[in-house]
């Protein structure tokens, strides 16, 4: 696909982080979009910020949509096939996530199956909906967005990231399934899986507001405690950034640190991801890594998957990595 001029593209997740940068990429460069998010508000300011900047004739929508309630993806899907007067679609990213369900074993059931319904069926359910009419297109991209999670199922020593992890595998794992399929049975459309590493959205805020979860400030200890685990805030502490003594608005105070810092410390923009991406797409690739950090981890966990979660064998390699890097 050499141009998105005179496309039609969906984007679920389109409300914020890298949903938003690639609705207004896309439509700057001559592509109608149908953004959906399940923060109407959010969406609609997306749609609206975008349009300004696109050529004549493309039209940009924000629809409210929860991606994990298969009935409101359906519905989506009509609302944006009759608003643009269309009959097919050329793109769909399935882009919308949340993070949550941390630990398996200590969390509650259900932040965990908030986050895989999101993540997961999320993934599916939208699949299920538009390959039809990217079928109908003749030349459709299905493009899923996994994680260096899909590969690597962990925050690092402390962290576990169940729910999320397993999502990301299970989108990978579709994706890649997906080719053979479509090659088989319907090869007029092909499908890229996308790995971001750190990317500066607001996914960690996001996340905790589709939880249910109170600002920080308004935090019981036992949510601080779901959200920074005794493993991680022995780490934070090591680090400096939380005192060996916490009482709960020091807890307070560094999440929403971390909330902050994630957006605005990243090694990546939102912005530059969503043009990997799309560059990615338009040279025809199925597998597009996001950010150096990605990268590295994927090489290093690829040269030695025994070592995946052995985290002083797996730094060093990526270290080492880094320094020949430079030279």
């Amino acid at each position: 696909m050499e141009s998105f001029s005179g496309k039609l593209a969906v984007v679920t997740g389109g409300g914020s982080g890298m949903g938003r940068e690639l609705v207004r990429q896309l439509a700057a460069q001559g592509c109608s979009v149908a953004a959906c998010d399940w923060h109407a508000a959010a969406v609609a300011r997306a749609a609206a910020a975008a349009q300004p900047d696109a050529p004549p004739g493309v039209l940009v929508t924000g629809h409210s949509c929860d991606v994990s309630e298969e009935e409101q993806v359906l519905r989506f899907r009509d609302e944006l096939l009759e608003q643009h007067s269309a009959g097919h679609v050329d793109l769909v990213f399935s882009n919308a996530g949340i993070g949550g369900g941390a630990s398996f074993v200590r969390g509650p059931r259900e932040a965990w199956e908030r986050t895989f319904a999101v993540d997961w069926w999320g993934v599916y359910y939208v699949a299920r909906a538009f390959l039809p009419l990217l079928i109908a297109s003749g030349d459709g991209v299905l493009v899923n967005t996994s994680s260096v999670d899909g590969f690597w199922a962990t925050g690092g020593p402390g962290m576990p990231n169940t729910a999320y992890s397993a999502a990301k595998f299970a989108v990978k794992g579709f994706t890649e399934a997906l080719i053979e399929d479509l090659r088989a049975n319907a090869p007029q459309v092909r499908v890229a899986v996308v790995m971001p590493g750190h990317v500066g959205t607001d996914i960690l805020a996001n996340s905790r507001r589709a939880q249910g979860l109170p600002e920080p400030s308004e935090m019981s200890q036992a949510q601080l405690e779901e959200l920074i685990p005794p493993g991680a805030r022995t780490g934070l502490v090591r680090a400096g950034l939380l005192p060996a003594d916490a009482s709960v608005e020091d807890l307070r105070r560094t999440l929403t640190q971390m909330e902050n810092d994630f957006r605005d410390k990243a090694p990546l923009r939102a912005a530059e991801a969503a043009t990997i991406i799309l560059d990615g797409v338009r040279s025809g690739s199925w597998r597009i890594l996001v950010g150096k950090d990605a990268s590295m981890l994927d090489a290093a966990v690829r040269a030695q998957p025994e070592a995946a979660y052995d985290y002083r064998t797996l730094f060093g390699a990526m270290a080492q990595r880094a320094r020949e890097a430079a030279g």
